[in-house]
């Protein structure tokens, strides 16, 4: 028989029979079978206290001032929580980085807003009941400034010794909310002295001139006794002065016919210079028609049968004319690029990029190509390490200015990324959007009371390219900081993205800097040591320590063909207008968010369309090459060129981009305007090595073309942070560890043990000359760490030395050293600051 037994016992009875203590209780059953007892059930007393151990105070602060109000709730079981209430209203309900709650239920702000005053209260609560603290004032306040000095006022009399005045007011800002006015004068008062003016006065008259032909002499005078000064009165009057020197019995007797021939002269010469200037503009006009027919048919110079040109709608000059069919009867094709073959050719034509494209295309066949062509074949392989990095790059830069890519040039440029922004002595971070390259400014760089206005921009011209090695390739972008000059009290932590697969035994990796005189000079090989730069190779980033400005670039050579390079892979597409065409262009770029900024750009003036997530394909140091196939075309819907379907870019190419992006493209065609949908497969492999699929499909018709918001990332909003935002240790705690580990002890703590714990125990001596290491320790850290949110390696690095302390804890009668609290650790896990340190408190 199963019974179900319940009882109801009121705190009247249990508090007669037991008192306020707690009690627990059980259950006992028993038969004739035996006896059994249930669990014991612990019953408290819950309660909450009315009195706050620690009441929130009312706080004057001065606007971008820190604000901590401490708030230490009722003793209580369960314990309360703590909410906090501002003009009564919940502070939390709306998000706002700038307040925080969650330090030991204390409430922080970190910069002080004038929105920010108000009345503050801690309101403390469990099932018990909810408790209310005393209110808590606080009050932003501004100090008054001044502002520019105006302009001093004229002399206020017209002629002598005066007065100018200029002023100023209390106005920027001015003071508020029981802010101080502002010291000093608002008004400021020179003498002046203001030049009396002099009225001209004039000169006797000359001597009368000669009697001339007309029968006339003349005599002048000058305004010079005194010249007019200072404003002063121009004399009044004529200076000179004429008369009749025969009394009128003078007569003229010229021979009139002397004008005549004269006049008759120049009216023949005007007639002759306008008979030579019209010859000379029929002429230029004859021959300049002349000569567009020339520029036409010069492309043809290479060996080439005649081919026709048409400008596209992108402006790439002189593109091959994709209108022609071919001429299948040709019993010869060739898969190399098209080459000029003087330098006459070559003014032509926009610069190309650096591209070699090996189409296998049906231009190739209908063009006929003659016996005295050139053509640039695949480079064979050699051994590495020094031949095949050499040949095939410097195979690359013979041709760089003789190609013409079937599918026109890519044009590189666009508008140099740059961003800038003042720090003080807290320090900050400076990030170029969507390019992967950041720069932190450690606290404690620049000196106390001072500003200093920091940039980083990225190089996007191509000279500074070709300084670099033939035998070496670009890992990311040529990044530069500054400005010249700079003086840092500790080094900044700059981070810059590359697209190398790191392994020591197939890459030699140096970090360049370019001199004064535009050369590059070698700073240091990641896999040495240094005591002037430090570098840390991540996965996809390269973290750098340095304390001098300038312009830094990350080159890499190839020690074996398991040397990888990481390629991004892109495919966008474009209708174009009034036509069945449909193009796919696929992009094959170094992996670096950088440089697939510029394929974005490109395509954003094209009006493109991303299809396909981009994807990654390791490109190996193998020689070779790279090839682009479109598969599963549906063959009733869409029609594409013969021998157009496979494309194949050269090893040098894609080796040596250097950041340029490489592309190919395939122009289809519907059956009829009812085809709206596009399927198909994209391939791109290289030949012995990995392949990437790319899946379309989308939609072709014009009217459905919606852009695709993929071409700038979520993480350029915020350029420039400046202050404790900026960083993800709070200064506190940061302080805490220099403190703790920047001096020896006899147990090992010190911030080597730091730097081991973190994973940063190489290349030390850099660490060792810095006047604070565990602060570079920990800006290292913070470049390596800032994209993450959490703070757990740091906090179980503390956590872990903090453990080993214990164990090798100081001998009696030794004073113990400056640690690293527990609390602190946990605070830290929580990114909560440390609100006990006294100058962040007030």
């Amino acid at each position: 028989m199963v019974r179900e037994v319940m009882i109801n016992v009121s705190r009247q009875q249990v508090e007669d029979f037991h008192g306020p203590e707690d009690f627990w209780c059980l259950c006992v059953a028993w038969s004739h079978l035996g006896t059994s007892k249930s669990r014991k059930a612990i019953v408290r007393i819950a309660y909450l206290r009315k009195n706050f151990e620690q009441d929130p105070q009312g706080k004057e602060v001065p606007i971008n001032g820190m604000i901590v109000l401490h708030c230490r709730p009722p003793e209580g079981v369960p314990p309360a929580e703590v909410e906090w209430l501002k003009n009564e209203e919940l502070v939390g309900s709306l998000p706002d980085d700038n307040i925080n709650t969650r330090a030991d239920h204390n409430l922080i702000i970190s910069e002080a807003r004038l929105s920010d005053s108000g009345n503050y209260t801690c309101l403390a609560s469990n099932i018990v009941a909810k408790r209310r603290s005393s209110t808590a004032t606080v009050i932003i306040y501004v100090n008054g400034g001044w502002s520019l000095w105006t302009k001093w006022s004229p002399c206020n009399v017209p002629c002598g010794r005066g007065v100018q005045k200029r002023s100023r007011t209390c106005t920027n800002p001015a003071p508020l909310n029981g802010g101080t006015f502002c010291e000093g004068m608002s008004v400021q008062k020179i003498s002046c002295t203001a030049l009396c003016p002099v009225d001209g006065g004039w000169n006797e008259w000359s001597e009368w001139t000669v009697c001339s032909s007309q029968c006339e002499r003349q005599r002048i005078r000058g305004c010079s006794s005194p010249a007019p000064r200072h404003q002063g009165r121009t004399c009044e009057g004529n200076s000179e002065a004429t008369e009749n020197c025969t009394d009128g019995l003078c007569t003229q007797s010229m021979d009139s016919s002397i004008d005549v021939a004269l006049y008759s002269g120049l009216g023949a010469g005007i007639v002759a210079i306008v008979i030579l200037v019209t010859a000379i503009m029929l002429y230029r006009k004859n021959h300049s028609n002349y000569g567009v027919d020339v520029i036409d048919t010069s492309a043809l110079t290479g060996g080439f049968q005649s081919f026709n040109f048409k400008t596209t709608r992108q402006g790439n000059p002189l593109l091959l004319n994709s209108s022609m069919q071919p001429d299948l009867t040709v019993g010869r094709a060739y898969s190399t690029p098209l080459c000029f073959h003087d330098s006459a050719d070559k003014e032509l034509f926009d610069p190309l990029p650096d591209i070699k494209v090996k189409v296998q295309s049906s231009f190739m066949v209908s063009l006929g190509v003659a016996e005295r062509a050139e053509f640039h074949n695949k480079i064979p392989a050699k051994t590495f390490p020094h031949d095949l990095g050499c040949d095939y790059c410097s195979t690359v830069d013979s041709h760089k200015n003789g190609l013409l890519t079937l599918n026109g040039p890519f044009s590189a440029s666009r508008e140099q990324l740059k961003t800038s922004g003042v720090f003080s002595h807290v320090g900050g971070r400076l990030l170029v959007p969507n390019t992967g390259v950041s720069l932190l400014v450690p606290p404690g760089a620049v000196a106390e009371n001072m500003s200093r206005e920091m940039y980083v921009l990225i190089n996007l011209g191509e000279a500074s390219l070709q300084t670099v090695g033939s035998c070496e390739i670009l890992l990311g972008p040529e990044v530069t900081y500054g400005p010249p000059g700079m003086d840092l009290f500790c080094p900044v932590a700059m981070t810059v993205a590359h697209c190398a697969e790191v392994d020591s035994e197939n890459w030699n990796i140096q970090l360049r800097r370019k001199t004064q005189d535009s050369k590059w000079e070698e700073v240091m090989s990641v896999e040495q040591e240094s005591t002037s730069c430090y570098c840390l190779m991540d996965s996809s980033s390269c973290h750098l320590l340095l304390d001098r400005p300038g312009s830094y670039a990350l080159v890499g050579e190839p020690l074996t063909q398991a040397a990888v390079k990481r390629l991004k892979l892109a495919v966008f597409g474009s209708s174009e207008a009034g036509s069945l065409s449909y193009n796919l262009r696929v992009y094959c770029v170094d992996d670096t968010p950088h440089a697939f900024q510029g394929v974005v750009a490109a395509e954003r003036t094209r009006g493109g369309q991303l299809l396909e997530e981009p994807k990654m394909l390791p490109f190996r140091a193998n020689t070779f090459s790279l090839q682009v196939s479109i598969q599963d075309v549906p063959q009733f819907l869409w029609s594409i060129k013969p021998f157009t379907t496979c494309q194949e870019f050269s090893f040098p190419q894609v080796w040596c981009s250097n950041q340029q992006p490489l592309h190919c493209a395939f122009s289809l065609e519907r059956s009829s305007p009812a085809t709206t949908q596009l399927s198909c497969k994209l391939s791109v492999r290289q030949v012995k090595g990995q392949e990437q699929i790319l899946q379309v499909y989308t939609a072709v018709a014009e009217g459905d073309k919606d852009p695709v918001p993929y071409f700038m990332q979520t993480d350029c909003t915020v350029t420039a942070q400046t202050g404790p935002r900026a960083f993800k240790v709070p200064v506190s705690i940061r302080q805490r560890i220099c403190a703790t580990f920047d001096t020896a002890n006899a147990t090992g703590k010190d911030w080597q043990l730091l730097a081991q714990k973190l994973h940063l125990d190489r290349n030390l001596g850099f660490f060792a000359k810095q006047q604070s290491p565990s602060a570079v320790i920990l800006s290292l850290w913070e470049a390596r760490h800032q994209d993450t949110a959490d703070l757990d390696s740091l906090a179980s690095a503390l956590e872990e030395i903090g453990k080993i302390h214990s164990r090798n804890s100081p001998k009696e009668g030794e004073e113990p050293e400056p640690d690293v609290s527990l609390c602190e650790v946990d605070k830290l896990c929580n990114q909560q600051s440390d609100a006990s340190v006294p100058e962040y408190t007030d």
